[in-house]
């Protein structure tokens, strides 16, 4: 664990459809886990975990509107965009980033995460980082 109390959990990659991020993970190693429906945002999730490689949230669209169909209108072939991370205290890591100078603008605040067992999860927009997925 590092001094903002964070600890890497995994990559989130937007997709339009999983089939092909499959095909490539499976053939890398990865475990391939159960799809999972997201109401809140509207989207389907698959976790997939290798022993030897971060672990991959694929992320594709459920029926109407939600946070990833511009992302995969823009990129076809799928693209990573989040990076996602574990903590025990999000109020501490959020003052530690604060104290570090690093602006973390939440855009998306907890919830419980239907992939991640209930456990609330937020999202940041960090400069210097792009978007982060913070899991209490």
């Amino acid at each position: 664990m590092n001094r903002a109390g964070l600890i890497f959990h995994h990559f989130g990659l937007a997709v339009r459809q999983p089939a092909d991020a499959i095909a490539w993970l499976t053939a890398l190693g990865y475990r391939i886990g159960e799809t999972v429906f997201d109401p809140g945002q509207n989207v389907h999730l698959i976790l997939c975990e290798c022993d030897q490689q971060p672990a991959v949230e694929i992320i594709y669209p459920g029926n109407g509107p939600g946070p990833v169909d511009a992302m995969v209108r823009r990129h076809a072939s799928g693209i990573i965009y989040h990076a996602g991370y574990e903590t025990r205290n999000l109020a501490a890591t959020l003052a530690h980033l604060e104290s570090a100078g690093l602006r973390a603008i939440c855009v998306a605040s907890p919830q419980p995460a239907p992939l991640f067992g209930g456990r609330p999860v937020s999202f940041y927009q960090v400069a210097g980082m792009g978007l982060i997925e913070i899991l209490e």
